[in-house]
């Protein structure tokens, strides 16, 4: 079946509920390098690295079935381990991911069981992702076959050329994609691979699949939900999840 036929086919019937049996695939092969040195991923917040506040969610998830780690070489046997000692069932594999976030989602998601619907894709430097979104995204996903939390911009928005101002961007058509994205197996992996033979440099998973012609439905994100880029989100994270009382 060629890509067109698939899209169009699974496009027809995005109004089609699908069980939401899903397997979570985090993202936790980056390096850290805008943390000065520090590793975010493995960084302390209240005696449990911030890795495990992230897989907690996905854990105790009545509509994840599985979870597969991607990460790099050096980390596949400490993060093993914090999986082993924390009792996280759910975790099936950690497995070494590319050189790119690219190359490591496709390792990911190839990993994933035949019989998964739905694949979440998740940064594993998010560690305030709550329940409520996650399975909000899922169940929205095996409705309209891919969804992601988004929140609106509130900022004004400039275009900026060479250090000017170009003009101002309606910021009413504007939202921050967030993760966990949740898509069709066969729509993320027919996605992914596409981007990667046509050597598109992806920012996420949902451009992967805009690329291919499917629509991406959005569902309120949650502006606790941030990533970890540098050492003032460490210490933003540890507040919001000591507010949650993780």
């Amino acid at each position: 079946m060629s890509l067109l036929s698939l899209v169009s086919k699974l496009y027809s019937k995005s109004n089609l509920k699908i069980p939401p049996n899903c397997t979570a695939v985090i993202a936790a092969a980056g390096t850290s390098a805008r943390c000065n040195g520090e590793d975010k991923l493995m960084y302390d917040i209240d005696g449990k690295p911030v890795l495990a506040y992230t897989i907690e969610v996905f854990e105790k998830s009545k509509l994840v079935e599985d979870i597969i780690i991607v990460t790099m070489e050096e980390k596949l046997e400490p993060i093993g381990r914090m999986c082993e000692d924390y009792g996280y069932n759910k975790v099936s594999l950690v497995l070494c991911g590319g050189i790119t976030r690219l190359e490591s989602v496709l390792n990911g998601i190839y990993a994933v069981s035949k019989k998964t619907r739905l694949i979440a894709i998740h940064d594993g430097a998010r560690p305030c992702l709550d329940l409520e979104l996650l399975e909000k995204t899922i169940r929205k996903a095996a409705v309209y076959n891919a969804a992601a939390p988004g929140i609106p911009i509130t900022s004004t928005v400039k275009k900026v050329e060479d250090d000017i101002i170009k003009e101002t961007v309606d910021r009413e058509e504007l939202v921050e994609i967030q993760t966990p994205q949740v898509f069709r197996a066969e729509i993320i992996k027919a996605a992914l691979t596409n981007a990667q033979k046509k050597g598109v440099e992806i920012t996420d998973d949902c451009m992967a699949v805009e690329l291919i012609g499917m629509p991406v439905c959005i569902v309120e994100g949650c502006r606790k939900n941030i990533k970890i880029t540098t050492p003032e989100d460490l210490r933003l994270v540890g507040l919001f999840l000591n507010l949650v009382g993780h």
